[in-house]
């Protein structure tokens, strides 16, 4: 099953305990972050004490229901400019209650190589995201096969990542 708009919210909404995203890609084009990058490489940057919206809101009614959200991204370096544009917003997003955790692969190998991206709910239901090589999202499908694959992703990427202020601490991060 394809998802979109309320079908795809919905899954946001109503997991009961845990939503978990695996990100492998470098650089994701998202037509809605355009003007943010174009600040963001004309040096503007947020003030993660300050920042608030829609996502760090429901970050917190998250949280506040006793539930979590959590992703890992793996990375190489160097780092994308995407990738340090997205780091800006992992800070306010950490303080808000997501789990953010950077597995790093670039002098090692990749033990999750080839696995594709997905969001997974109550470690039961799993949802594929399809992406151009120019990272252009095309779909989000509803994996019917058994989760259990995925359930072991999510093993690998956790015992093999760092939590996202952890990685940061020894990065040149470009304020």
């Amino acid at each position: 099953m394809l998802l979109d708009g309320e079908l795809w919210e919905a899954k946001f909404l109503n997991f009961r305990a845990e939503a978990w995203r695996l990100e492998t890609l470098q650089v994701y084009n998202v037509p809605q972050e355009e003007e943010e990058i174009r600040q963001f490489l004309a040096g503007e940057r947020i003030d993660p004490h300050a920042y608030s919206n829609e996502y760090t809101d429901d970050l917190k009614r998250v949280r506040r229901e006793g539930k979590s959200k959590g992703r890992v991204h793996i990375v190489t370096r160097p780092l994308s400019q995407y990738l340090w544009f997205e780091f800006m917003y992992y800070q306010p997003h950490a303080w808000a209650g997501e789990d953010i955790r950077i597995m790093d692969v670039t002098d090692r190998h990749n033990p999750l190589d080839g696995v594709q991206d997905f969001w997974m709910f109550d470690r039961s239901e799993v949802v594929l995201m399809h992406y151009e090589p120019d990272g252009t999202q095309v779909g989000r499908e509803v994996y019917e096969g058994d989760p259990e694959p995925y359930r072991e992703y999510q093993r690998t990427a956790l015992a093999e990542s760092l939590p996202f202020e952890e990685y940061v601490k020894g990065l040149d991060v470009r304020t």
